[in-house]
């Protein structure tokens, strides 16, 4: 396995007010994607792209997340019991797929914010950022698809881009720069959600990161900007007028699990992988389209 970084900063503190009521007593990364919590595919690429120790930034109320990554002594025990230990041995993995380092983030002040309260367990080498919003179904890990070009030029930090109907850009962070090749771009200009028909591209940025360790200092010096938020998006802005900042158009699917419509998508995308249900499903679907609705 390539371990071209070693450590990822998961920002997961988040209201999750989209998906109310549902979020109201349940983190939204703990949403399911069929049978799978959001944040277990997330750490689940990251381990995967060679990640050891993951960052989880946490909210109040949000215990549950670290909980899903702990040995559940109680659960396995009862699974051993009723002779399911194929169950048991599964939870005993969710427990040892990473070293989860939990870091309470006290007050809501934006995603750069977020990914500096990781600055002390980052320490001096380059580390990933992976949104849990995000889920990439790829062949190559999204995190290592970066680390790879972060290697190959320089250590320089990477985002992932993909692109999207222009309809669509004043909903994303927009890149725009220099061509080196099919894949990547040199960053020259940096838009968080641009008013419609003013986006410089259709390259979206997408929430993968893979960054040097002197992102954690710009990210120090940058100014609060509405309602008093560190907004990673202007870190990142400076790195590009500054020491550089490349973008990367992943290979693979990205599913919005923040987005209701998003997140069905991954339900149905991840259950047509699963064997036993991929042929119930179709057939469902297949009489859902038959009969104009369920």
């Amino acid at each position: 396995m390539e371990k071209l970084i070693k450590k990822c900063v998961v920002p997961a503190a988040g209201l999750g007010t989209r998906f109310l009521p549902a979020t109201k007593a349940v983190p939204k990364e703990m949403l399911p994607i069929v049978d799978t919590p959001t944040i277990q595919l997330i750490l689940e690429e990251a381990v995967a792209a060679g990640i050891e120790d993951v960052v989880l930034i946490n909210g109040r109320g949000k215990s549950s997340i670290e909980d899903h990554f702990d040995i559940a002594v109680e659960l396995e025990q009862a699974l051993a019991e009723r002779g399911k230990t194929k169950e048991r041995d599964a939870m005993r993995a969710i427990a040892n797929l990473a070293k989860v380092i939990s870091i309470r983030q006290q007050q809501p002040l934006g995603l750069g914010h977020a990914v500096l309260c990781g600055a002390p367990i980052v320490g001096r080498e380059s580390f990933g950022v992976a949104l849990g919003d995000d889920i990439i179904d790829a062949d190559a890990p999204g995190l290592l698809q970066l680390a790879r070009v972060h290697r190959a030029h320089q250590n320089l930090g990477v985002v992932a881009l993909m692109e999207v109907p222009d309809s669509e850009t004043h909903l994303y962070g927009i890149a725009a720069g220099e061509r080196l090749d099919a894949r990547t771009l040199r960053i020259t200009h940096l838009v968080e959600k641009p008013k419609p028909g003013t986006a410089p591209s259709n390259l979206a940025v997408i929430g993968r990161y893979v960054l040097p360790p002197s992102a954690m200092d710009v990210l120090a010096r940058v100014t609060p900007g509405v309602g008093g938020e560190i907004q990673l998006t202007d870190g990142l802005a400076a790195m590009a007028q500054g020491e550089g900042l490349l973008g990367y158009l992943f290979e693979g699917r990205r599913y919005d699990a923040g987005d209701k419509f998003g997140y069905l998508q991954a339900n149905i995308a991840y259950a047509l992988k699963r064997a036993e249900l991929a042929p119930r499903l179709l057939a469902y679907m297949a009489d859902v389209v038959a009969k104009g609705s369920a």
